[in-house]
């Protein structure tokens, strides 16, 4: 199942890059931190772990697009039931974070 959110504002692999790079590759952080297009939404992430609605949109799209095709696939049943609460896990998960950051 694919799990790239192709075209979103914050990639999984965008936010796993941010942290494994944070303690040992200072350079690569700021690079990330500080990059045109990911930067302010990687920054909220470390800040207020905040998720964009639009991110959260392209989650659940994502998500369903992979299980739709999960189901015409010959996985056995407890794979799809398996990736089925794993899912719906990440969604609570995603829609519990907070879609902007904190007023000051």
């Amino acid at each position: 199942i694919p799990l790239r959110l192709v075209g979103s504002e914050m990639c999984k692999e965008t936010v796993l890059a941010l942290t494994c790079f944070t303690r040992s590759s200072p350079a690569l952080e700021q690079w990330l931190l500080n990059h045109p297009r990911y930067g302010v939404t990687l920054q909220q992430w470390q800040a207020h772990k905040v998720v964009p609605v639009k991110a959260k949109c392209y989650a659940a799209i994502g998500m369903l697009i992979g299980f739709t095709f999960l189901l015409y696939s010959a996985a056995p049943i407890w794979v799809i039931y398996l990736v089925a609460v794993i899912e719906v896990l990440v969604m609570i998960y995603l829609i519990l974070r907070p879609s902007s950051p904190p007023k000051r």
